[in-house]
């Protein structure tokens, strides 16, 4: 793994196919009503405050098993889904739990337009891309506020502590800033329940894995004006790599208190994580760009430390039916500290690898605020549903970097471990301090009459960016960018569930740097999107399908020319067709399914035309899990998927390509409550990823990876 930059962290059927999606809406009976009432399931002892997901705008979840019906993470306020004019994909706890998700990157595997898994197994990082763009660091969010970080110190979230994950596909800067043009990821943390509710689990598996969790929740004595949540994990583990583990010590306390009216709450959210990965990942890859078996990284100088924190709130007040105000606030604070080996060189003779060694030491502090006051009232037939906000985001974050030889290695008796290597002695290769603030000021009206829903918001955003570079100061900037940002879309609520909607929606992010020929500085980058999708959400069948055609243009990104200087002229287009479908078909069964179709082109000078790298025209995926209900079997659950990948490009040039792969995996689970007795809130649950362990080389721009290999983890749970 070369260093500090870091590979592994970067950042014509149009008319077809809109022809058959309009089809799929006709002759779908317009019934002429003013309001549909949609029932909703809350999964009992999973819910968020008072039963009541999303309470205080925390991008809450409202969902039967598998299928969500309502989210505040498209709006800000809680929706009916069939009424965002946006695609949304969403993870329910239960398929967390179904699939025994380890990560966000595995929990987004089986969701339509996402890209998980760009650059093979990696346990340090979470990397998604949505429709073809970069969401990890941009589109990374929180209870519905954006995780801020420095190149290293981003933080990751623990699975256990979720409550569910919405993935908001297409620009969103209009409700949450500076952002991709893809989407944003927004994880939603565990509430207290009302109800009590207590768990332990232990698991084992693969690579010596051993862990232990607790998920306590309910009213504190006999008051239930005061609900508590503590969750907390501890895990040791190694990975299939021989420089990285997979240590992590988790604990999240909650609290929420309560008016008697229930009109007003305050939530209070916390988080400790101690997490212990390995900063040296991945294999030598030569510099014609093959892959070897070569590892990078080092026992003896191998472990990414990740030690953070966060503490915040979410408050509500509402002044009667119509009118409530809401403020959600939380800082935030990581420090990480990465050594690793990297493999530059091998002999002419292939028997040294040579290397060096380095550290990386970055930390970074956030503060996050969002301030909300919505109002709902009516103009004669027409119902609205106002809301306005004003956002406030810091960054403080520091960098440096040490590198030095290390040790080379023998190529025959691959003799890691065995050679003591003691890193850089300073870390004055690379220093610098970045300074970010944001302010956003946004108003959205959600307007219906009769079946129509139109929802159009507009928002002012003004940035700061300062950067200093204290070993290169010519380097340093100051930067300041205002942009204004829009959605508007339509929705129509047929009576049968079909719900179709058009939309068109816009997107920043600031481009820190200048022109390297005019010395000007950069402006913004930008994005736009074209929507137009279909809904199938049937209120008496616990069913969501849908079905979305978009175009997104990202324009004003950076490219550095042959001469070396660097020009804001570039501009990358993605379209494409994803289809969905999450259902609970009988009371036994879940299943969630997705395709993607994607379009994507490079539309610069050195790469003009040509499909960036690893980027799959086509994915399907396909999970399923069943629960024998009745009979013998009464009890046994089983549940299987497939991830279909397709051919991608190993480079930007669009040379070579990696491999189409189909990836599985399977669980088999157990509820012991059953067989009666003390017995009652026992299950057990054996769930294997890539089964026939598929570890194809992934090659992205010169350096190579490899898919995760078989792993297969056992779990015990008492719930009572």
């Amino acid at each position: 793994m070369p260093a500090p930059s870091s590979a592994t962290r970067r950042f014509t059927r149009w008319s077809a196919l809109t022809t058959s999606l309009v089809a799929l809406c006709a002759g779908a009976p317009a019934v002429a009503q003013q309001t549909i009432q949609l029932d909703t399931v809350v999964v009992e002892g999973q819910g968020g405050t008072g039963g009541t997901p999303g309470e205080g705008g925390g991008g809450g979840l409202t969902s039967g098993g598998y299928v969500a019906r309502a989210t505040t993470t498209g709006t800000k306020t809680d929706t009916d889904i069939r009424k965002v004019p946006q695609s949304i994909g969403t993870v329910s706890r239960e398929e967390l739990e179904d699939r025994q998700v380890q990560s966000v990157v595995d929990a987004a595997r089986y969701t339509a337009g996402v890209r998980a898994g760009q650059f093979g197994f990696d346990p340090a990082f979470d990397t998604l891309y949505i429709r073809g763009f970069d969401v990890s660091y941009i589109g990374n969010y929180r209870d519905g506020l954006r995780n801020l970080g420095g190149s290293f110190s981003t933080f990751r979230h623990e699975p256990y502590g979720l409550q569910g994950i919405t993935i908001l596909k297409g620009p969103s800067s209009v409700l949450y800033g500076a952002g991709s043009p893809g989407g944003l990821v927004n994880v939603i943390s565990k509430r207290p329940t009302e109800e009590a509710f207590r768990e332990v689990e232990t698991q084992i598996g693969s690579h010596d894995r051993y862990q232990g969790a607790l998920d306590l929740s309910g009213p504190i004595g006999q008051n239930d004006n005061v609900l508590y949540r503590l969750t907390g994990l501890w895990r040791s583990a190694d990975t299939e790599f021989v420089a990285a583990r997979n240590d992590r010590f988790y604990v999240a306390p909650a609290l929420t208190f309560r008016s008697d009216d229930r009109n007003t709450h305050l939530t209070v959210l916390g988080e400790y994580s101690d997490l212990k990965s390995g900063g040296g990942r991945g294999f030598y890859t030569t510099p014609e760009g093959d892959i070897t078996g070569i590892e990078q990284g080092d026992p003896a100088f191998r472990d990414l430390d990740n030690e953070q924190w966060r503490i915040g709130y979410e408050f509500e007040h509402r002044f009667s039916d119509q009118l409530a105000v809401r403020q959600n606030l939380r800082y935030q604070n990581v420090d990480t500290n990465m050594r690793f080996v990297s493999v530059t060189g091998i002999s002419d003779d292939g028997l040294t690898g040579f290397r060096t060694a380095g550290q990386i030491l970055d930390d970074s502090r956030a503060l996050t605020i969002d301030n909300q006051i919505e109002g709902r009232f009516a103009t004669g037939p027409v119902a609205h549903t106002v809301l306005g906000g004003l956002d406030y985001a810091y960054l403080d974050s520091t960098y440096r970097y040490g590198g030095v030889e290390a040790p080379p290695l023998d190529l025959v008796t691959r003799n890691y471990g065995r050679q003591p290597i003691d890193g850089p002695s300073s870390h004055d290769d690379a220093s610098t301090a970045t300074e970010l603030r944001q302010i956003g000021l946004y108003l959205q009206d959600q307007i219906e009459y009769n079946r129509f829903v139109l929802t159009a918001g507009g928002r002012y955003d003004w940035a700061e960016n300062r950067s200093d570079n204290f070993v290169f100061p010519d380097s340093s900037s100051d930067q300041d960018d205002e942009e204004f940002t829009g959605r508007i879309g339509l929705a129509y609520l047929f009576d049968n569930g079909i719900a179709p909607y058009v939309s068109y929606s816009t997107s920043f992010t600031p481009t820190v740097g200048v022109n390297t020929t005019t010395g000007e500085a950069f402006v913004p980058t930008t994005g736009e999107m074209q929507e137009i999708g279909v809904r199938y959400m049937p209120t008496d069948l616990n069913l969501s399908m849908s079905a979305a055609l978009f175009r997104i243009t990202q324009s004003n990104t950076t490219q550095t020319l042959g001469d070396n200087t660097t020009v804001q002229t570039g501009e990358r287009r993605s379209q494409g067709l994803e289809l969905s479908a999450t259902a609970g078909l009988t009371d036994g069964l879940s299943l969630t399914a997705a395709y993607t179709f994607l379009d994507m082109e490079i539309r610069e000078e050195a790469n003009f035309g040509n499909v960036p790298a690893s980027t799959p025209e086509h994915q399907f995926s396909i999970w399923g899990d069943y629960e024998f209900l009745s009979g013998p079997a009464q009890g046994l659950g089983l549940g299987l998927g497939v991830r279909f990948i397709g051919e991608t490009y190993e480079t930007d040039a669009n040379l070579d390509k990696n491999s189409a792969r189909a990836l599985v995996d399977a669980a088999i689970s157990y509820d012991f409550s059953h067989l009666g007795g003390n017995f009652e809130g026992v299950s057990a649950q054996l769930n294997a990823t890539n089964i026939f362990d598929d570890r194809e080389a992934l090659c992205n721009n010169g350096y190579c990876y490899r898919e995760e290999g078989r792993n297969v983890i056992g779990s015990l749970r008492y719930r009572f």
